[in-house]
């Protein structure tokens, strides 16, 4: 199902309208430009991001640390659709390729595994241009009952 990103936020908005302090979207998701791809209800959410040049390691490729800032910018409102506002306690990543300068863009693909009353355990799957895995994750997020 294709979703706008807009009325994704909408959506996150509504859920969570009721909690002060929060804000949606966050200017760290905004700064990479996302694209939302694909939404399947209380299931996953699909992220494009383009590759900018700033978010090059020394010898070119896409730093580690900006592929998983893409996860989490997936993670983080793929869990808000799931459930209450949650925190990540837990982010593990494997690397399979680099993403290199030629690569435009990267699609996230973050996927709810579990939800308790709890947590939520998430994965995600990246991919390059060329639909080949360039990383993959899973994260535990932990469920906040009151934010003060």
């Amino acid at each position: 199902m294709e979703i706008e990103k807009m009325s994704l936020f909408d959506k996150l908005l509504e859920q969570i309208a009721p909690i002060p302090g929060i804000e949606v979207p966050p200017k760290v998701y905004l700064e990479m430009e996302p694209e939302v791809i694909d939404y399947e209800e209380n299931y996953s959410l699909t992220i494009r991001f383009p590759i900018k040049e700033r978010y090059q390691n020394p010898i070119g490729h896409m730093q580690g640390g900006m592929i998983v800032t893409a996860v989490d910018n997936t993670f983080g409102p793929l869990s808000y659709l799931l459930a209450p506002p949650s925190v990540t306690t837990q982010l593990n990543t494997q690397y399979i390729r680099p993403v290199l300068p030629t690569d435009k863009h990267i699609d996230v693909t973050a996927t709810l595994v579990e939800k308790t009353n709890g947590q939520l355990i998430l994965k995600a799957k990246v991919l390059n241009e060329k639909r080949k895995i360039v990383a993959i994750c899973q994260a535990t997020q932990q469920i906040i009952r009151t934010l003060s």
